[in-house]
């Protein structure tokens, strides 16, 4: 599963460890997140992250 990185502030959404604040599960894909998910550090939208090339 694909990492996506925060535009705005830099925070990386992996997928294999997911978003505990949000009550999002591990083994959640970026493609399957909430439409109203947003950044759990900045607050911005889904819209504002990029696929992550470590």
């Amino acid at each position: 599963m694909q990492k996506y990185v925060c535009g705005p502030c830099g925070h990386v959404y992996d997928p294999a460890l997911g978003d505990n604040l949000a009550d999002i599960a591990p083994g959640t894909d970026f493609a399957d997140l909430p439409a109203d998910w947003l950044c759990p550090v900045c607050g911005v939208p889904k819209e504002d992250f990029e696929v992550f090339d470590e």
